[in-house]
């Protein structure tokens, strides 16, 4: 079978590792930013050399395209290149350099395709500089309304519109993703998690991302002194908020042991030392593949009292997402190849959300995983060491070539 080459595509994750880079093994690249945009040029000018063609469309998205042998829609792969703050090397932008080398390889060996291949990159993935996470494959999906993406602020108060205005990669409408003008897409990414490490295996074949559900939580009480208020008499609303997360800690907890929960954030008034907290708020995070678990801990959600520990409790739905399920047929190309590369695989659903989820809402997608070391993502820590991003390689362009003879 046909092999990737692994110093180049060394020579790549290094390169790219300069972008952002914090001199302790992590980047921060945040959308749009120097150091994104630097990186961007980086990769147009190494499609360039191989002969893509690169189109912009109106969120900056690049698409860098081999021509095919017929005039028929492209395969597509590739992911993100922006990261969150302290992140690591390795989440979305390898899933970048594995396509430009899958790409790179198809060109040395002058492998014949009859379709077009196009590399992308998606901008704003993580959502870290403007939120929402997923932001321009959502709009193109049509999950979030552009007008309303462009009005997104960063800490500094620049516009979303602004940063993309002055980023010199903005392009044409026309130029986005279609389900006319593209076919298929398969994207490879790090797990993020511990699982593929854990159970010693190389390749993980993505069946689907899993649903999930994000909720904040407000609790009210009174700000007092701290030292004169005897304790029976306090509304104390981080107290509350304590007893409400143990609370829906132990009920999800009874439920499967695939259900995933996070109380990620916590904003504490007036956060002062000497002052009783009278306002908190918390979100919850609960995942799951079975859209039946997922509204069992809705109902836990929702059997919160409105009065807990003489504080009042509400509650609302921030954001959700049903389970999304890739093409099965994809799926068995993935699973077929990592076989015959003879490399250790299994099958299993992404917690993360990806570009590729929304995506798969227009055309045909599916993903590959690689291992994460120790499971970091998204901090400096995170690694995946070249052998393993190699065979990931060789999995993602044999699946290309395969889906190029459907």
């Amino acid at each position: 079978m046909i092999t990737c080459n692994e110093l180049r595509l060394k020579d790549k994750i290094d390169t790219f590792a300069t972008f952002g880079a914090l001199g302790n093994g992590g980047i921060t690249r945040l959308s749009l930013s120097p150091a994104a945009l630097a990186a961007r040029d980086e990769f147009c000018k190494r499609c360039k050399a191989l002969g893509m063609e690169i189109k912009r469309d109106d969120m900056a998205n690049i698409y860098a395209t081999l021509k095919g042998e017929e005039d028929i829609p492209a395969i597509i792969m590739g992911s993100h290149m922006d990261s969150v703050v302290q992140g690591g090397n390795y989440d979305g932008i390898l899933g970048v350099l594995t396509a430009l080398e899958a790409a790179e390889t198809i060109v040395t060996e002058k492998i014949p395709h009859r379709h077009p291949i196009t590399v992308v990159v998606w901008t704003n993935e993580e959502g870290a500089r403007f939120d929402p996470a997923m932001m321009s494959s959502g709009v193109i999906a049509g999950k979030f309304d552009k007008e309303l993406m462009l009005e997104s602020k960063d800490r500094e108060g620049i516009t979303f519109k602004e940063a993309l205005e002055d980023s010199g990669y903005m392009g044409e409408i026309t130029n986005r993703l279609n389900a006319k003008d593209y076919m298929a897409l398969v994207e490879l990414h790090v797990e993020q998690g511990p699982v593929l490490e854990a159970e010693k295996k190389d390749i993980g074949i993505v069946e689907g991302v899993v649903g999930m559900v994000n909720y904040e939580f407000t609790i009210t009480g009174q700000a007092d002194h701290a030292g004169t208020t005897p304790m029976k008499y306090r509304k104390d609303a981080l107290f509350a908020a304590c007893n409400i997360i143990r609370y829906l800690h132990d009920e999800l907890d009874k439920l499967d042991s695939k259900l995933v929960y996070t109380t990620g954030r916590m904003n504490v008034s007036p956060n002062i030392h000497t002052v009783i907290p009278d306002l908190v708020k918390f979100t919850l995070d609960v995942r799951h593949q079975d859209p039946t678990v997922i509204n069992q801990a809705i109902e836990i959600i929702k059997r919160v009292p409105e009065e807990v520990d003489r504080c009042s409790v509400s509650y609302k739905e921030l954001w959700s997402r049903k389970t999304v399920a890739f093409c099965k047929e994809f799926i068995d190309f993935v699973e077929k190849n990592a076989n015959e590369y003879g490399y250790s695989s299994m099958r299993m659903y992404s917690g993360p959300g990806h570009d590729a989820q929304y995506i798969a809402d227009m055309i045909p997608t599916t993903m590959i995983f690689v291992p994460s070391q120790n499971g970091h993502s998204h901090c400096e820590k995170e690694f995946t060491p070249l052998h393993n991003c190699f065979k990931g390689t060789n999995v993602l362009l044999q699946t290309i070539l395969d889906i190029d003879r459907i």
